[in-house]
């Protein structure tokens, strides 16, 4: 692991904190724009732009305690990267802290999954793609195969995509399809009844958030390796997170492309989706400490 800039906030010991943020700097299996192993810095600096109070959830929420835990070490293979994440975020998994992490290519979100039992969270990714490919450019570890690796571990029934609009013909013909919805179906049906109806089919009752930044539409996310047009809008995601609520086991905010993105406004947008995440998590903190009394 290496340490620098904390996320804002972030002061609590591992031993003490609710929450564990980690980066993960790899971007090796980037199959358009590289780039995006420079987001956990860029996305911790952006996080000191923010008010400590997300005024919307109430002037008595619950600021859960939050430990940074630098990032994974870099590697070149995709295999190396995965043990390094495993390494990292498995100790927190197991003590029952909520994994936040700063990616990095959409693959580094393959080991956090894999780092959970199999019937203990369902994968939600909001992203433009559907990534469900058995292998991409010569390996099953690609940024392209992270739904398809999630549902090898966890079953396909607790996978779901939300926000697709660009799919290989291969992934679509095929008997296992990684249920998905697409940005179109929003759109046209809504929010609520389109992404309420998926997450309801999920198997497993918790569910690990994961944003691949190009997920949301290019106007408001242009720091990605692989943008693509007709995508959500930031709003969208924060209803999501809403949505999900007391079901949330863990977030990441994914390829986040600093260089493509002069401006930095996509890494202020990846620390404003965290501490959204962190906001739901300290709701649901205050109201299992309230079941309790």
């Amino acid at each position: 692991m290496s340490y620098g800039l904390n996320y804002a906030d972030a002061e609590a010991s591992f031993e003490e904190a609710d929450a564990v943020i980690f980066g993960i700097p790899y971007d090796h299996t980037a199959s358009f724009k590289a780039g995006a192993r420079e987001a956990p810095w860029t996305v911790r600096r952006a996080s000191y732009n923010f008010e400590e109070l997300h005024f919307e959830h109430g002037l008595d929420q619950n600021r859960p305690l939050v430990s940074d835990y630098g990032n994974c070490d870099e590697f070149v293979l995709p295999e190396d990267m995965i043990e390094e994440v495993k390494f990292a975020v498995g100790p927190a998994i197991k003590a029952g802290k909520f994994p936040i992490a700063i990616g990095g290519e959409h693959s580094g979100t393959i080991p956090i999954i894999q780092s959970f039992g199999s019937r203990d969270v369902s994968l939600v990714t909001i992203d433009a793609h559907l990534d469900s490919r058995d292998e991409y450019e010569g390996t099953p570890n690609s940024h392209a195969c992270v739904t398809r690796r999630a549902a090898d571990h966890i079953g396909l029934d607790s996978v779901c995509a939300v926000g697709v609009r660009a799919v290989g013909r291969e992934e679509l013909e095929r008997d296992d399809v990684v249920p998905h919805v697409t940005a179109f179906e929003i759109l046209e049906n809504g929010l609520e009844e389109s992404v309420g109806k998926a997450l309801d089919g999920l198997r497993n009752e918790r569910i690990y958030l994961s944003v691949d930044v190009d997920g949301i539409d290019p106007a408001y996310a242009p720091g990605t390796g692989t943008p693509e047009p007709f995508g959500l809008a930031p709003y969208d995601v924060k209803k999501i997170i809403g949505m999900i609520g007391d079901r949330l086991a863990g977030f990441d905010v994914m390829e986040i492309c600093p260089p493509a993105d002069p401006s930095g406004i996509t890494s202020v947008l990846g620390a404003r989706l965290i501490n959204e995440a962190l906001a739901i998590l300290g709701r649901n903190l205050r109201n299992r400490w309230r079941a309790r009394r």
